[in-house]
């Protein structure tokens, strides 16, 4: 029997509470099916016996408190919602338990967001996380010391793992499964909960933004010049005549203040760009190509795919509404 701990902190988000739950247990009723022992035990567990979520709209009635837990397998940390910061500092409680239980063999596993308070610990410092790709910014600036990894779905270190974004925390549940019960009762699972089983990136998913949350001046101008002029070619070289700049002066404090170097930042506008037209738009792949600056068919593909993981077909059939069928 495998002691699963599910946390009920003050900003979980009660979906990511649930989710595991349902997942262990429809494990252990197929187990169960096949004349076998169920593998999971799952408890809920707070500070308190009720916690009170989403600004009191929800209350979970937790199985037991942390103080009285003296072992546990696995202990999953949900999604925080809210404030970011806050959320943390009012997670601060469990943060010792969560070591000492990690020392004494727990593995630990956290679900979106919930990387936040997982990084907390120090148990990520030198490990590969990934956590939801809108909050990469805020959390490379707040654990410089974890290395994040945001097109990962799923990471697996030192009996450490972390998910992607929202829903994909369902694959980490999977994986999981998988890992503990064996691929058969992780397939019943995907398929009852309609969960793709193999989706190992969130490349897909991620919408380039763009840092500007930093206070140099001349690298905004060389951003917006970027996000202004996307269907033109655009060099390094242009951008360090027009600010007046040395290659090396602009290449180091371009990337300092937005953690992309300057040509990452050109390709990854580009195809932003590129990606709401196939997303909006009946033009053919050449016709978004030209459109967004580039000239060569098969850079434009290698570059769309890099940053995306999929193929500019691949990613047009998948999100266009002309391919919805109503």
């Amino acid at each position: 029997m495998k002691d699963i701990t599910i946390l009920a902190m003050p900003d979980s988000n009660m979906a990511s509470i649930d989710n595991p739950r349902r997942g262990f247990l429809a494990a252990n009723e197929f187990l169960k099916q096949k004349g076998q022992q169920p593998l999971f035990k799952i408890q809920i567990a707070g500070l308190e016996k009720e916690v009170k979520l989403s600004n009191g709209l929800f209350s979970i009635h937790t199985d037991t408190t942390i103080d009285k837990i003296k072992k546990t397998d696995l202990i999953i940390i949900p999604a925080i919602e809210g404030d970011i910061h806050g959320a943390v500092s009012r997670s601060k409680e469990f943060i010792p338990w969560i070591i000492k239980h990690y020392h004494k063999g727990a593995e630990i596993a956290s679900l979106c967001v919930g990387a936040f308070v997982l990084a907390s610990t120090g148990l990520l410092n030198g490990k590969n996380c990934s956590t939801h790709w809108r909050a990469a910014h805020d959390f490379r600036k707040m654990f410089p010391d974890v290395e994040l990894i945001t097109e990962k779905v799923i990471t697996d270190e030192n009996s450490l793992y972390t998910s992607g974004g929202a829903f994909s925390s369902a694959n980490l549940i999977l994986y999981l499964i998988e890992k503990f019960a064996g691929r058969e009762p992780a397939i019943l699972c995907a398929k009852i909960f309609q969960v793709d089983l193999e989706r190992q990136t969130q490349s897909p998913f991620i919408i380039f933004q763009g840092q500007k949350d930093h206070n140099d001046e001349q690298v905004k101008q060389a951003q917006e010049f970027i996000e202004n002029n996307y269907q033109e070619k655009i060099s390094v070289d242009q951008l360090t005549t027009k600010l007046a700049l040395s290659r090396r002066n602009l290449e180091r404090r371009f990337k300092k203040a937005t953690t992309n170097t300057v040509v990452e930042y050109i390709q990854r506008v580009k195809i932003e760009a590129a990606k709401k037209f196939f997303e909006s738009s009946a033009k053919n792949i050449n016709e978004v190509m030209y459109d967004v600056g580039y000239s060569d068919n098969k850079a434009f593909r290698n570059v769309f795919r890099k940053i995306t993981g999929l193929s500019p077909v691949e990613y047009k059939s998948k999100y266009n509404k002309a391919s919805y069928a109503y």
